[in-house]
């Protein structure tokens, strides 16, 4: 790993209670990586606890934890990346084994899937609704993810200049975990020791706010990166509902060479119609995503391996 160039991204909005002690326990884990601490418009001192326990600090004005990301992978260049939260809930000491995991595999992303130290390190309804966003993952695309909302995560340089990036907040871990999936990266998961905030710090989580953005973003991903069984589903339940209005006037025409429900028929003929389109859509969007996904794959493959071999 020495001659290894490992970078860890640490984004952080009033972390000034927690930023210190993640800094130095870093600092100590991975003597020989650079930590970079994005403030992402802090109005405490988290920037300056940061720079004093020896980070190298920088500023994103765009709120949200995916502007941070989306910046720092555009603008660091290293052969690992490590991208922790500045909250102190996750253990540093950890990132040797994540980075030796990623670097044997050789692996594009390693995730610590978090195992609670005590009780009360999950916030009331998040592990709940970790467990509901990793069972619609893996019922959508077909792939089994133990904590795919994890903030721990080692990438290697290929995976970090292929990734897009277009999420703006807390979703972007879900994307993180779909384009590994989508794209067919090689990934893992360890274990990692995940405890309560530092004392006198908050949760800028919001259960109820982030839980739906985050749901829209896996509806969102699931049209475009698995579009004809999302889209095939759409026509079905149009094709199913539009059957049920239309049968009985198709059948009373039969019988009566008169159609007295002329709404309920209209209705019936234009979900009918949307039903087509959807499929449709499906099918042009399933080509669209395979050119998409040469595009990616070239450009994932343009960049060397960095592992033991």
């Amino acid at each position: 790993m020495s001659n290894v160039k490992i970078a860890a991204i640490v984004p952080c909005h009033n972390e000034a209670g927690a930023i210190g002690k993640v800094v130095t326990d870093l600092q100590a884990s991975l003597p020989t990586a650079t930590i970079y601490v994005y403030d992402n418009c802090s109005d405490d001192n988290t920037a300056e606890v940061a720079r004093a326990a020896g980070a190298v600090v920088r500023f994103e004005d765009r709120k949200g934890k995916g502007n941070v990301i989306r910046r720092a992978f555009a603008d660091i260049d290293a052969d690992v990346y490590v991208l922790i939260d500045g909250d102190d809930t996750y253990d540093a000491a950890a990132a040797p084994e994540l980075i030796n995991k990623l670097l044997d595999g050789p692996y594009d992303q390693v995730t610590g899937v978090r195992r609670q130290e005590s009780d009360s390190a999950y916030r009331s309804g998040h592990e709940l609704g970790n467990r509901f966003f990793n069972g619609i993952v893996g019922l959508i695309f077909g792939y089994k993810v133990e904590d795919m909302l994890s903030g721990y995560r080692v990438f290697s340089k290929r995976f970090v200049r292929s990734f897009p990036a277009l999420s703006r907040g807390f979703e972007i871990e879900t994307e993180l975990t779909v384009h590994s999936i989508s794209a067919r990266i090689p990934q893992a998961e360890l274990p990692i020791a995940f405890r309560d905030r530092a004392e006198g710090t908050e949760s800028k989580l919001r259960t109820y706010h982030d839980g739906q953005r985050i749901l829209r973003t896996v509806l969102k991903l699931a049209l475009h990166e698995r579009p004809v069984p999302t889209y095939g589903l759409i026509s079905g339940v149009l094709a199913v509902v539009a059957l049920i209005l239309g049968l009985p006037i198709i059948v009373e025409f039969v019988d009566t060479g008169l159609v007295p429900r002329l709404p309920t028929a209209l209705l019936a003929s234009s979900l009918v119609i949307l039903a087509v389109l959807a499929m449709i859509s499906g099918t042009l969007m399933d080509v669209l995503k395979k050119m998409r996904d040469e595009s990616s794959r070239l450009a994932y493959l343009s960049w060397e391996v960095v592992g033991h071999g």
